[in-house]
């Protein structure tokens, strides 16, 4: 047993009994009226897609709650649909989200287009790829969320916008707005061709950064939007401090003003916070707090969000530093997030089907 949570058992706490739930049945997931579905990315790797039974019951122990959604990643470069890995959490009684993202290795951000580009896609270059996944996601059945190309008002990834400006007025003047319309254009052209396929069991979901870099109007995350008839959910990434360098931000500050957003754009569909979580570097006080108070608003202040993912991962960055976001990361964290759960009944633990 993990040695916080022998101490935080021996504190009082009930421990929470990690057995497998029975699969999912194939229907149709629901909206909660009421509550948030508790979600999770576990720490599956550098390529976040090694999924196993072990790491999900790993970290419900120390959560305490069975997680109603499990997150992994799909990456092009692997050329593989995740079969297995739906699978595992299929069976498990959890919905899977996928962060099908076309990148190939070494994985590294903050780098070009490469040749899953947006052109390259839309050329028509990889769609045997497209279809055999599509294909596969159809044969698989049951109801799963894809997020595909995530993130792309930022510069971390090689799909954003940010890498496709037309340089038709010269080198020297850029037009970045034909780089959101190529994302658009890419995305309606991934969905369609998997449309096509009969893949109707995945729920599309178009999931952005809660603050756009740069900043500039034409990289707002509404312009990237696709349109209603392409989009499920709509997602959000919401960080505290990730990197050491980085200041402290609270988290409302992650919140507030990107949810009013979010919510503009579009007056019906469910939201979900795609990913959230915040990394262990001041004293451990700073992220328990951030953590409660994560908890403690999302199902009421943001009455729209009906998901939520936490990012339970530890990396070492370029500079030899490392970023702790897994919920053990302190005592002081730990607790936090264990309470949170457990005794808020509005953190929904398994998928409701209608």
């Amino acid at each position: 047993m993990n040695n916080l949570l022998a101490l935080f058992t021996c504190l009082g706490l009930s421990s929470f009994s990690g057995t497998s739930s029975t699969s999912l049945p194939h229907n149709t997931l629901a909206v909660p009226q009421y509550g948030v579905y508790a979600g999770a990315f576990m720490d599956f790797g550098d390529t976040e897609d090694d999924v196993s039974l072990e790491k999900i019951l790993s970290f419900e122990e120390l959560a305490g709650k069975h997680q109603a959604i499990v997150a992994s990643s799909s990456y092009w470069g692997q050329q593989t649909f995740p079969r297995r890995n739906l699978d595992i959490i299929t069976n498990h009684g959890s919905v899977p989200i996928v962060y099908w993202s076309p990148w190939d290795k070494p994985y590294n951000q903050e780098r070009p287009p490469d040749r899953f580009s947006l052109d390259h896609i839309l050329n028509g270059d990889w769609n045997d790829y497209i279809d055999r996944w599509a294909d596969a996601a159809r044969r698989y059945g049951k109801p799963f969320f894809v997020a595909w190309g995530l993130e792309m008002n930022g510069t971390w990834f090689p799909w954003s916008g940010y890498w496709y400006p037309s340089h038709e007025n010269g080198r020297n003047n850029p037009d970045y707005k034909a780089g959101v319309e190529k994302y658009k254009k890419a995305y309606r052209y991934v969905v369609d061709r998997v449309r096509a396929r009969g893949a109707g069991n995945i729920l599309w979901v178009f999931h952005v950064n809660n603050y756009s870099y740069p900043t500039d109007s034409w990289n707002d995350f509404k312009n990237f939007y696709p349109g209603d008839n392409y989009v499920d959910w709509i997602g959000m990434s919401a960080y505290g401090k990730q990197f050491k360098k980085n200041n402290w931000v609270y988290f409302p500050d992650t919140m507030n003003y990107p949810y009013q957003l979010l919510c503009q754009l579009s007056p019906d569909k469910p939201l979900m916070l795609a990913e959230w979580g915040v990394g262990q570097f001041q004293e451990p006080k700073l992220k328990a707090d951030f953590i409660s108070q994560a908890l403690q608003d999302i199902p009421r202040k943001y009455p729209r969000i009906k998901a939520a993912v936490f990012w339970h991962e530890r990396w070492e960055n370029e500079d030899g530093t490392y970023s702790n976001l897994r919920l053990d990361s302190s005592l002081e964290a730990f607790q936090a997030f264990r309470k949170g759960m457990t005794r808020d009944p509005l953190w929904l633990s398994s998928p409701i089907w209608k």
